[in-house]
């Protein structure tokens, strides 16, 4: 009788070695003459249990974890092929606290399924959504968009279904669906995680807004720092091509959509939607001025859709259940779930997927068990390198939109990075600057010189020989980059920076 047994290819499994670990049980599955069916399946989100080796019971999934190479032969001898105890299991894993605490709907296949299996995917629900799409009008579907409240989910939180509305009423012989994979910010991985872990769930998406804007084809612009994601891509592209819901017949409807993945170039500014559309053209990551919007004159000059993963991954839900189904969840103006991630100096980092609305030291404590150290965690920054640092005395905040935005802060992309009380915010603030000054396309002066004199400006600040003149200058520079940078990589570097001085300025005068 053969038995399944899953190990992940998240590339989070595979640094941790899930492939020396899925190697491993073929081998002792075959010296013991035991019949096993070894399935790759994304990860479930909790990180500091990779490698998670989950095996197919009567009883439902059994979890073991995290579990290293050298732990496998125990783990059969101890039969884990019924699930039997062993030092290492974790119990059902729908059962698991972390599991039982989250609102999966747009990782819901997520370390349930094969990611590249068309039936598996099927089978969990995919393609409901899609078939639902091709019976419906293109307003209607951005209607139902609308409906859902879903909001851009890569940082600026513009309302999904009022883009895709205007991308439709543009007059155009071509149009375009920018898929924005070039996740860069740091402690974001949801992005990777659902390429890695249910691609079809992002194509699906894809296609949906196709269909709702009248565009046939798409673009997947993926950082290039993200090979496996490229891989499972590449694959399942292929087998939607093969299997006929992506090309020129999409399910037979007689409607074409299609397509491409494309790799970044390493620059942290192309997640930039205009920069990233340049370099889809061929050309060097630089932003452009706006107006024109994308949504008018996007790729090749063509009203263009541009959405990032979580945001497209989202679609097959709305379109499968209603908008008002997913509208159902979060608060105020925020609605829908947001995958979170938890980096940085946490004990139990990973991604979760909650209704918005939840609160900070929820994710932090009731998810992510508090620090790795042990100590306490003095901030956060949530955003990535462009978020505000927070401290402890807004952990109360809720995590959506318009409170973080009211807090000070921003919620961007969902990744939360946390720091124990040992951290240096001056040096915080310094690296800020830094960043940007590394990252500017250059393109506009507030952003290429304020940044790289901010840099001057903080270590003045922190020498101490004139604080209070460096302190205002230093605010002053914040206000330029702020009002007359050309983007917002440079328009909310001044974030973080203040943030750090505002809220710890005792970090800023060490040397007094």
């Amino acid at each position: 009788m053969s038995v399944t047994i899953y190990v992940p290819c998240d590339s989070a499994a595979l640094s941790l070695g899930a492939n020396e670990v899925a190697d491993a049980v073929v081998r002792e599955a075959g010296s013991r003459n035991l019949e096993v069916q070894l399935v790759r399946n994304g990860s479930r989100g909790m990180l500091w249990l990779e490698t998670m080796l989950e095996v197919a019971t009567d009883a439902g999934r059994i979890a073991y974890g995290p579990v290293t190479e050298g732990d496998v032969a125990s783990l059969f001898d101890a039969d884990v092929m019924a699930g039997g105890e062993h030092a290492l299991r974790l119990g059902k894993t729908d059962d698991l606290p972390w599991m039982q605490k989250q609102t999966r709907l747009t990782f819901a296949r997520v370390g349930v399924t094969d990611p590249v299996s068309l039936d598996d995917y099927s089978e969990h629900g995919g393609l409901v959504g899609l078939k639902k799409a091709l019976t419906m009008e293109p307003s209607a579907i951005v209607e139902a968009v609308v409906a859902s409240g879903l909001r851009g989910r890569g940082g600026a939180g513009f309302p999904a279904g009022i883009k895709w509305r205007t991308v439709l009423g543009a007059a155009a012989d071509q149009k375009y669906i920018a898929c924005n994979a070039d996740e860069g910010d740091s402690g974001t991985f949801s992005d990777r995680m659902i390429m890695e872990g249910d691609p079809y769930v992002l194509l699906e998406g894809m296609v949906i807004a196709g269909l709702a804007v009248d565009a046939t084809e798409g673009y997947i612009y993926l950082r290039s720092e993200y090979p496996d994601a490229y891989v499972v891509l590449t694959s399942a592209i292929e087998r939607a091509r093969a299997a006929g819901w992506l090309g020129s017949d999409v399910l037979g409807s007689g409607k074409a959509f299609d397509v491409h993945v494309r790799l970044g170039a390493g620059s942290y500014v192309c997640g930039e939607e205009t920069a990233m559309l340049e370099s889809l053209e061929g050309k060097r990551g630089i932003v452009r001025a706006k107006p024109p919007l994308p949504a008018l004159e996007g790729l090749w000059g063509k009203p263009t859709v541009v959405n990032n993963v979580m945001t497209l991954a989202a679609i097959p839900y709305i379109l499968d259940q209603g908008g008002e189904a997913y509208a159902a969840y979060g608060t105020g103006r925020s609605l829908g779930t947001l995958p979170y991630q938890l980096a940085g100096n946490i004990k139990q980092g990973g991604l979760v997927e909650v209704p918005l609305g939840v609160t900070i030291r929820e994710l932090l404590y009731d998810f992510g068990g508090g620090s790795a150290t042990g100590r306490p965690i003095r901030a956060i920054q949530v955003g990535g390198p462009l978020g505000a640092y927070l401290p402890e005395s807004k952990f109360d905040t809720p995590a959506d939109y318009e409170s973080l935005s009211a807090a000070g802060g921003l919620l961007g992309h969902g990744g939360i990075v946390a720091f124990d009380d040992t951290v240096d915010m001056s040096k915080m603030a310094r690296y800020a600057m830094e960043f940007c000054a590394i990252e500017s396309c250059g393109k506009c002066t507030p952003c290429r010189i304020g940044s790289t004199r901010g840099v001057e400006v903080v270590d003045r600040l922190v020498e101490g020989k004139n604080r209070k003149k460096d302190e205002a200058l230093l605010r002053d520079l914040c206000d330029t980059l702020t009002s007359a940078s050309l983007c917002a990589m440079g328009g909310l570097t001044p974030l973080p920076v203040l943030s750090a001085l505002d809220h710890f300025p005792e970090d800023f005068a060490k040397s007094e």
